[in-house]
């Protein structure tokens, strides 16, 4: 499970752990809803609006009183982080929904899946950048969780023959990621282009001259 180093963190069943290590402490029913509504009013605003979006109206989005807002979040960059994590934990949980089918429409919904955690990143990583670095601990979690997501897609339709040989994960991974931040581009522009990108991975046996 990603976790930011700075920030006490809240799991999705409703325990807090802090930063500091101290006894985890469950939330409130209601307190796990406020929780939920400001990362998700957080999240439409932030990919709406950027560095635009005010505390404020965020909190207003998500039928809560500002005061509610900084009990769970004291600072903006705490709530920016904690949308960024629950971004990655979703998509990092989005993998097992893929497993039932080919190996190749695996990969190819998971990235797809993909192309929305970009769009939230993209209108947090400015923020993110600037208050705690590039260097900071819950950027290198969040990259290793991924990784532990993807790669096992990857693998299963390498060992299926359906993508070749000698891909490699972080190659596919900078691959979807140029595409998905294509300029002025519209998602079903960029999905489009992801697919022709992706089809580019695919096992084809060279028959005799």
């Amino acid at each position: 499970m990603v976790r930011s180093a700075s920030t006490p963190y809240a799991s999705r069943d409703g325990t807090v752990e802090p930063a500091d290590g101290a006894v985890a402490r469950p939330l409130r029913a209601d307190a796990q809803r406020n929780r939920a509504a400001l990362i998700a009013a957080a999240r439409t605003l932030f990919t709406e609006r950027g560095s635009e979006a005010s505390l404020e109206e965020i909190a207003r989005r998500a039928g809560v009183g500002v005061g509610t807002l900084y009990r769970h979040f004291p600072s903006r960059q705490d709530l920016i982080e904690a949308v960024y994590v629950e971004e990655v934990e979703a998509l990092c949980r989005s993998a097992e929904d893929f497993t039932g089918g080919s190996s190749w429409d695996a990969l190819v919904h998971w990235f797809d899946r993909f192309v929305d955690y970009v769009a939230t990143k993209k209108a947090l990583l400015e923020e993110l950048m600037a208050t705690i670095g590039q260097d900071a601990p819950v950027f290198r979690t969040c990259h290793d969780a991924i990784f532990a997501a993807g790669r096992p897609l990857l693998d299963r339709a390498k060992r299926d023959g359906v993508v070749r040989p000698e891909v490699e994960f972080i190659d596919v991974l900078r691959m979807v990621s140029g595409v998905t931040m294509i300029r002025n581009a519209e998602p079903e522009d960029i999905r489009r282009v992801l697919s022709m990108a992706l089809d580019g991975l695919r096992y084809r046996p060279t028959g005799p001259a």
